[in-house]
């Protein structure tokens, strides 16, 4: 350790040797104790002297301390001690508050043992592994102290401890639970710590990041009422800067996340604004660097895009445009806000719209790009703000060619206001332009190139803008008052840098003339611009002027390569002869290469917004040295040119021109289809939704359309049964023969039977009468009674007999006969009486039989005709099932069919029913056959 006393200045520096003695003796006691309590005590000890004595302590105590934290785990307050001594030993902030401004060898020396000291502790990997784990520990003395260390490691030998943690198992994961601590000194010192390990290192950083660190943060900074919290808010939106800057993962992580749409509340400002405390604007002036973080420039440019189009749909540029229009804003906070609004709008077609139709809040309401752009032009405003101001108008031209029109508009002779009530952005430029401050010149120089980068159309029509000099003379064009302004040179008394006003006119100039060869031709139209071009670039002149030596270099040679020869006396041949003779070649070259050897131009290169430290330094504009590497190459080439081989690249010229036309239209094209491709991205982002939805439609469906399937062939099977059982209920009724026409049948014969025992019934009572009326008159004697009897039995059909007889043998008188006749008769006539009775009994019998008959059918056909009704329910009701099931079964099968259509057209192989079915067929098949094999 004899190295660290070196540090310290030898030994006269050191304590006194009490002092040694004493931290030796207790370092003793800490390494041979076996109670616990003296142990305790020695540790205590050596914390009191550590703040004194920190190089005795580091040295001679550290070991032991290390050894406590390994071994005395079960007691917090040794723990808290040693935690305590230790960051004594290594922080350098208590020496720090201790020095005076004028000891700065002192703090040099401190912070050199501070390292040291850091050096030792993590040699050992496992010391920041037990310290990783100390910090888990949720005991109050143990976990602070821990933490406070740690943090103060970082601080020494950041990258050191990064990797350390890094391999750790789990030591980002356990450091981020000091986030949800709810004691808020632990928890505002975990985000201290955080800040130091999540330093340039990008794998930390993402780790963090997933490990849910930007919802805690932005809870925390929301507990503690955004930007009108403490400094706690600043230490997290210190960290947010660390996790996001520079950090692709962790951008795109935080969009998709939503957590932009979290921020619009830190930028809703009162309508109060008087009384911003300092920690408020420093909390703002953070909030607004992370917006900056999000769309930065220098991020690949479709991360930047979406965080652009998040931030205008959750409507926080529209809260920024609001605090840019507010009053009683401070002034760093405003500039800020202008460079917050430039990157989120720059370059971004729907944002520059929007900022386009925002409007200040005055009477009448003035557009928000005139109001700024007054401040720009207004030497009173601070020069930090009219930066901010240029950057903002750049930024808001930049690839919008809508927005470059509308200013170029503002200058033409056709909308310029007659009235003069209100000022446009053109009048704005033009007046700062002419003004008598260089800086203005500048300002609205570099503004208005930027209304025409890239824009051949709009170069043209500014060559239209005339102005009004002074009464009474004509108007001039500004292509022509700008040249006017340049020749004059010193003869104009200006405020300021009179080299910033003509280098500010020449990079417009430059910037007007570059690829457009009418404005070259106007330009060369005035005989007075091309002496004066040369007459500069042949001069010696000092170091401030050579700059515009060669800005005048490289505008004549734009004139040379963009020349179209259309003037016989400003030809390239005859310029390039010109050059050669009043300047020199080599020398045009030379004055030329000024520019990009320039200390400004390489800053100026470096990044799109204009960081100038003064206005002095305010030289050249970062799309200006853009053009500057294009041009500074092909010019110098078409120096040395012949004329020949000016003539063939006339010829490749017009050949690149046509192509270069063919090429546009081809851009406008690839534009087109690039927009168009984005809509069909959405659109098969949406399609491949609608797509999932629709295969699992088209599965339920299928799964319904078996089920309708299986119970249509149920349906169908039960149909069958009940039509078999129909038919075999009309058999049994044909069989038992009791069809309605034979029952029908029945009845006739039935009616006949009773009219024949009707009939019979008459002739037995008559015959009845008959056999009442003989045996009566066998009492009587005589043959008139006899003949009486006779004659009356002779009406008889059945005693035909009888009256014969009596006929045939009229004379017989003798009783005797009479009486036999009457014995034979009477007997023949019971005889056929009794016939008829069993006859009548038969047909009685018969009639019985068939009454029954006709009951048991009357009632056969009544149940009959009940099942024939039930029955011709059922098949109405099945033809009605099997018909809404053929119609449901067309509906899903162009429902399958369209499905089908959707899914070829979206790329998806798709099986037709039909390979399906013959798929599924030959899978039949081929188990019968296997089942026939078996």
């Amino acid at each position: 350790m004899s190295f660290l006393w070196g540090v310290m200045g030898g030994p006269s520096a050191g304590p006194q040797p009490s002092g040694a003695e004493t931290i030796q003796k207790l370092c003793d006691r800490v390494a041979s104790s076996t109670l616990l309590d003296d142990r305790r005590d020695a540790v205590r000890a050596l914390k009191s002297l550590s703040k004194k004595y920190r190089l005795e302590v580091g040295t001679q105590a550290m070991e032991h301390l290390i050894h406590v934290l390994q071994t005395d785990r079960s007691d917090s307050e040794i723990i808290g001690y040693a935690l305590d001594t230790l960051y004594n030993v290594i922080s350098n902030d208590l020496e720090e508050e201790e020095q005076d401004d004028s000891e700065e060898e002192n703090l040099t020396k401190v912070d050199d043992l501070g390292s040291q000291f850091t050096e030792i502790f993590i040699k050992q990997h496992e010391n920041v592994t037990l310290l990783l784990t100390l910090v888990e520990e949720f005991d109050f003395h143990v976990r602070w102290p821990g933490v406070k260390l740690l943090t103060s490691l970082l601080k020494q030998q950041g990258p050191q401890v990064q990797q350390i943690i890094l391999v750790s198992p789990m030591g980002v994961s356990r450091l981020m639970d000091l986030l949800a601590d709810s004691r808020e000194v632990i928890r505002n010192d975990g985000v201290l710590l955080l800040q130091q390990l999540t330093k340039s290192n990008a794998a930390i950083q993402k780790i963090v990041a997933f490990e849910n660190a930007f919802e805690r943060l932005l809870d925390i900074i929301t507990e503690e009422g955004n930007s009108d919290g403490g400094i706690v808010v600043e230490d997290c939106l210190l960290l947010l800067q660390n996790l996001l800057k520079n950090n692709n993962s962790n951008q795109n992580f935080f969009k998709e996340g939503s957590y932009i749409q979290r921020m619009k509340p830190w930028f809703e400002v009162g309508d109060d604004n008087c009384g911003w405390s300092a920690q408020k604007v420093t909390n703002l002036h953070l909030m607004l660097q992370l917006v900056r973080v999000l769309v930065s420039p220098t991020n690949p440019p479709g991360a930047t895009s979406s965080c652009q189009k998040a931030m205008f749909h959750c409507g926080l540029l529209q809260q920024l445009c609001t605090i840019l229009m507010a009053t009683g804003v401070p002034a760093d906070i405003l500039t800020e806000t202008i460079n917050t609004v430039s990157e989120v709008i720059r370059g971004c077609q729907m944002n520059q719209d929007y900022f386009a139709s925002v409007n200040a809040p005055s009477n009448p309401p003035r557009p928000a790009i005139v109001v700024l752009l007054m401040s720009m032009v207004n030497e009173r405003q601070p020069f930090v703000l009219r930066c901010a101001v240029l950057y903002c108008f750049q930024c808001f031209l930049y690839k919008n060619q809508k927005g470059q029109g509308e200013i170029v508009s503002t200058l033409l002779p056709s909308t310029i206001d007659a009235t003069g009530n209100s000022v446009s952005a053109g009048q704005l430029l033009c007046g700062g332009l002419f003004s008598t401050d260089s800086l203005s010149n500048w300002c609205a120089a570099v503004a208005l190139a930027h209304a025409l980068q890239e824009n051949a159309t709009l170069k043209e029509q500014l060559l239209r803008v005339q102005l009004a000099t002074s009464i009474g003379n004509p108007p001039v064009s500004l292509l022509q008052q700008c040249t006017n302004i340049l020749s004059q040179g010193d003869k104009i008394d200006r405020r300021g840098s009179k080299v910033q006003t003509r280098v500010g006119l020449l990079m417009l100039l430059c910037t007007w003339l570059s690829n457009c060869s009418i404005a070259v031709t106007h330009f060369l139209h005035n005989p007075a611009n091309i002496p004066f071009l040369t007459g500069q670039i042949a001069e010696n002149l000092g170091e401030e002027e050579q700059l515009v030596q060669g800005l005048c270099a490289l505008l004549l040679g734009i004139s040379i390569y963009y020349n179209d020869n259309s003037l016989e006396n400003y030809r390239k041949e005859k310029l390039k002869q010109l050059i050669e003779k009043r300047i020199g070649r080599e020398n045009f070259i030379e004055k030329l290469g000024f520019i990009s050897k320039h200390e400004l131009y390489s800053r100026a290169a470096q990044k799109p917004q204009p960081g100038f430290s003064s206005p002095e330094h305010m030289m050249f504009d970062h799309e200006f040295t853009k053009l500057v590497k294009e041009l500074e190459g092909v010019i110098s080439k078409a120096i040395y040119k012949s004329s020949e081989e000016d003539k063939k690249e006339e010829e490749v010229k017009k050949t690149l021109e046509q192509h270069d036309n063919i090429v546009t239209q081809y851009k406008k094209v690839i534009r087109e289809q690039d927009q168009e491709l984005e809509e069909l991205k959405q659109r098969i982002t949406t399609l491949m939704s609608q797509n999932e939805q629709l295969q699992a439609t088209v599965t339920q469906q299928v799964s319904q359309i078996q089920q309708h399937k299986d119970q249509y062939n149920l349906l169908k099977v039960q149909l069958g049964k009940d039509t078999q059982h129909h038919n075999s209920h009309g058999d049994t009724f044909q069989m038992n023969g009791i069809q309605m026409e034979e029952v029908s049948k029945l009845k006739e014969e039935l009616e006949e039977w009773k009219n024949k025992h009707e009939l019979l019934q008459g002739q037995i009572t008559e015959k009845d009468f008959l056999i009442e009326k003989l045996k009566s008159s066998q009492l009587e004697v005589g043959t008139t009674e006899l003949s009486s009897q006779n004659s009356r039995s002779g009406g008889l059909e059945h005693n035909n007999e009888l009256q014969k007889n009596t006929t045939a043998d009229p004379v017989l008188g003798d009783s005797g006969a009479i009486v036999a006749k009457s014995s034979e008769l009477e007997g023949q006539l019971e005889q056929q009486i009794k016939e008829l009775k069993s006859e009548v009994k038969a047909l009685s019998e018969e009639k019985e039989s068939l009454k029954q008959h006709l009951d048991s059918s009357s009632s056969t056909v009544a149940i009959l005709q009940d099942e024939k009704i039930k029955l011709q329910q059922e098949v109405a009701e099945s033809k009605k099932e099997q018909d809404d099931l053929l119609v449901l079964l067309a509906d899903q099968d162009q429902k399958l069919s369209a499905l089908k259509i959707k899914l070829k057209d979206l790329g998806v192989p798709v099986e037709d029913e039909d390979d399906i079915e013959s798929g599924d067929q030959g899978d039949e098949d081929e188990d019968v056959e296997e089942e026939e094999q078996d």
